[in-house]
């Protein structure tokens, strides 16, 4: 399907976060520190559960997804924004703008499934231990993935070939420093109702029912857990799910207000905070929450650069 001539020179300037040139600085540094601790802290993790037997499990098979998500959902976005910093051409072309606003809009409807399909991980492992092994057995667990990703991907090619039929007759400026669909609507000249209905419906079938689904899921962990006679039993059963939690409040709390608030209500400079929040902050804070409150993640990190060191 051929995409519409945006411009004479069919590029689009991003205009960033700010014009003030030392918070340009400022940006730049905090960008790069974040993306730097983004790769590091997921590599490791990864490596973690790639060379730990004991992590051969469902809930870390989804982590390792998640932490493939980050690595990429990150590097979709923060490459540029650095380049952006330094450069004072901060143009961008329409095709490198749709494979950015493909990659974000699926790495993040990705994430919002793995997660709920962790959450349903610690319910059967709670409140159906006994099953745990035959419900999530590994096939399970592929199919749960691979399905994640392929709704996300459709649904993701949908929702960018309609957003550039529009017409951006208006500006080429984006006030955004990414490409994200929210303010393309903002200076496209055609009618936009009927493209940002469709993505509040793609959003809330994908965000708000996988939350809703991780609500339920949760529930019935709580209910379980009341159910436990001792005091340490339900300490150590809400302490597997407190990192899994954390993160699901971080990012879907972000998404939801983002991509489920009414145009009226929104503001470009909020938007741009918020995508910030969940497009580097979150990817970065990922594999340090699930780190710092798992005590085989952190042994097996430990103890493994003493391995590699000569005897």
């Amino acid at each position: 399907m051929e995409l519409v001539n945006q411009s004479s020179s069919g590029r689009f300037i991003l205009l960033g976060l700010s014009s003030d040139p030392y918070l340009k600085v400022f940006g730049f540094i905090a960008f790069l520190v974040m993306y730097f601790i983004t790769l590091l802290a997921n590599l490791l993790l990864m490596i973690a559960v790639k060379i730990n037997p004991k992590l051969k499990t469902p809930m870390y098979f989804f982590l390792t997804n998640l932490s493939i998500i980050d690595i990429c959902f990150s590097t979709t976005v923060v490459p540029k924004i650095l380049q952006n910093t330094l450069s004072k051409d901060r143009s961008i072309s329409l095709p490198d703008c749709a494979v950015q606003m493909y990659c974000h809009l699926a790495f993040g409807a990705t994430e919002c499934l793995i997660l709920a399909a962790m959450a349903y991980d610690r319910f059967v492992a709670i409140c159906k231990p006994l099953h745990y092994n035959t419900i999530m057995s590994k096939k399970t667990c592929i199919c749960m993935a691979a399905a994640s990703w392929t709704a996300s991907f459709t649904n993701s090619t949908i929702q960018v070939i309609y957003t550039f039929q529009m017409s951006f007759c208006r500006s080429h400026h984006v006030n955004h420093f990414f490409c994200e669909m929210p303010p393309f609507f903002q200076i496209s000249c055609s009618d936009t109702w009927l493209h940002e209905v469709s993505m509040y419906i793609t959003a809330g079938i994908i965000v708000s029912l996988s939350f809703f689904f991780i609500l339920i899921s949760y529930i019935h962990i709580v209910s379980t857990v009341l159910k436990i006679s001792s005091s340490d039993g339900r300490h150590k059963a809400l302490s597997t799910c407190a990192s899994h939690m954390i993160v699901v409040t971080l990012y879907y709390g972000t998404i939801m207000i983002l991509y489920l608030r009414p145009r009226s209500h929104s503001s470009p400079d909020i938007d741009k905070s918020i995508s910030v929040l969940y497009s580097a902050v979150t990817p970065m804070l990922n594999p340090i929450i699930y780190s710092v409150r798992n005590k085989d993640v952190k042994g097996t990190i430990k103890r493994n650069p003493m391995k590699q060191s000569p005897q």
